[in-house]
């Protein structure tokens, strides 16, 4: 079970696979198996308690239940004293060795949960499987003056690592991650605390697992990271991203790259250009604004005023005009007036963005934010949130009807005969809906034949909300 951020997914299909390797046999449903992972979320108090919940339905029964993930690797001890109904916690340096973790747990063997450190101490380490061939596996750390002299942050030999993924999902798009961690100190943010510091994978690495998606019948790439527009700088490359993906579009049987978590003040021209005029790479720009107050923003230990932000996206639409655009900010931050709302309702009417998402902001515990003054009541929090939310919701569907008669490629993802069994109409996603958060796209009157993972042509016709319908004018590959 994954909960969380399509990071997550990543770890749980590596996680897969090491137990798959280590003789388990994967099953469907939590109800057949002897022991069950659950991949949790530590980002927000909304994730932690989605996390533990999913722990405690999944507890009590008779099968093993194993805590992993960012909650576990967090909270560790800490979790496990709270959280008895789980046999075991088991942080990221558990993961090379999880077959054998699962397999004496099942033997009656308890596992003892780690104490919580900061990883922003320590850097990646690759480690190697039995034959010898190393393994870039995320979240597994030694102490930075360990790292070899010869390797950049000792992340991993130039020559690649075969895959080590099992696919827990179907369906034509997966994650491909290109980082872990993140350097960035954002004062409400833990994030950095629990996952290290920004460590790029080696290209070779991400190109191999693009490969192997490809060869899986992936035909989008959705590129993740904590922080994308990072990717390289820990390598010497501040331009590596720049030269990544027209690698991953010309990977073959992949017809869609898509990046995702880009910094504003990182997104540098020569990004911009690659993005929009690279074939196969999406004109798809998730940035990371959070709000538009510069002294508010000044706070968040972030950087950029409306002014700048506007900038951008004129600088992105001036290359190409039918971008998308996403972004999420918080309201409710310490110190947020109603003047700071309203610039942020200001700048959020001027962008005309696809899809945002709003939340409220809540203290995370070992954050600079969570020590703050002028902290807003709950009550005060919520009603920014509707307040922004409610505009927000004006905002996108105005957005979406401005896209009617424009020409979209849709890759699709669901058919009435799908394996789902869900009858439903021919559904996917245009090159500016991401998955999963951004709307999707109806197809109307496809060919009969049509099948999940082809792109098609299209024309919208109408919209509902953030979601498209689109009327099919040939065209398929």
């Amino acid at each position: 079970m994954t909960l969380g951020c399509a990071r997550n997914e990543v770890d749980s299909e590596e996680l897969a696979a090491r137990l798959d390797q280590g003789g388990f046999a994967l099953v469907e449903h939590a109800d057949d198996a002897e022991a069950v992972l659950v991949n949790t979320c530590g980002f927000v108090e909304s994730a932690k308690k989605d996390s533990v919940d999913t722990v405690l339905d999944v507890a009590g029964g008779d099968q093993t239940v194993i805590a992993v993930g960012c909650l576990a690797e967090r909270y560790g001890n800490q979790l496990a004293a709270a959280l008895p109904e789980a046999d075991a916690v088991l942080g990221f340096d558990a993961y090379p060795d999880i077959a054998d973790r699962v397999r004496d747990l099942l033997a009656g063997e308890p596992q003892h949960a780690h104490t919580p450190r900061d990883r922003r101490r320590l850097l990646p380490v690759t480690p190697v499987d039995r034959a010898g061939t190393a393994l870039s596996l995320p979240g597994h750390r030694r102490p930075r003056e360990a790292a070899p002299p010869d390797l950049p942050g000792g992340v991993g030999p130039a020559s690649g690592p075969p895959v080590v993924r099992r696919r827990l999902a179907g369906g034509p798009v997966a994650p491909v991650k290109l980082a872990s961690g993140c350097d960035r100190r954002c004062s409400f943010c833990a994030i950095p605390s629990f996952r290290g510091s920004f460590v790029s994978r080696p290209v070779d690495d991400v190109l191999a697992d693009a490969r192997w998606l490809a060869g899986e019948g992936v035909r989008e790439l959705f590129c993740v990271s904590e922080n994308t527009t990072s990717y390289g700088k820990d390598l010497g490359d501040l331009r590596a991203l720049e030269r990544l993906l027209p690698q991953l579009a010309a990977v073959e049987g992949v017809e869609r790259v898509r990046v995702s978590y880009l910094q504003p003040a990182e997104t540098r021209p020569g990004l911009l250009d690659v993005m929009t005029g690279t074939p196969g790479v999406a004109p798809y720009f998730d940035l990371s604004f959070q709000h538009a107050s510069g002294p508010l923003l000044r706070r968040m230990r972030r950087f950029g005023d409306p002014e700048r932000f506007l900038g951008l996206l004129d600088d992105v639409r001036r290359r190409a005009p039918l971008a998308g655009v996403r972004s999420n900010v918080i309201v409710g931050f310490p110190g947020e007036t109603a003047q700071d709302v309203q610039v942020l309702c200001d700048f959020l009417v001027a962008a005309r963005l696809d899809v945002v998402g709003v939340f409220g902001y809540s203290d995370e515990e070992g954050t600079e934010a969570a020590l703050l003054p002028e902290k807003l009541d709950e009550a005060e929090i919520r009603s920014r949130v509707d307040q922004v939310g409610r505009l927000v919701e004006e905002l996108t569907s105005q957005r979406a009807e401005d896209r009617v008669g424009e020409t979209v490629e849709v890759l699709v993802e669901h058919t009435p005969d799908d394996a789902t069994g869900v009858d439903r109409p021919v559904e996917g996603r245009a090159a500016h809906q991401g998955p999963d958060v951004d709307g999707t796209c109806t197809v109307l009157d496809p060919p009969g034949d049509l099948r999940v993972g082809e792109l098609v042509t299209a024309e919208v016709v109408a919209s509902d909300g953030a979601d498209l319908v689109s009327q099919y004018r040939g065209g398929r590959r």
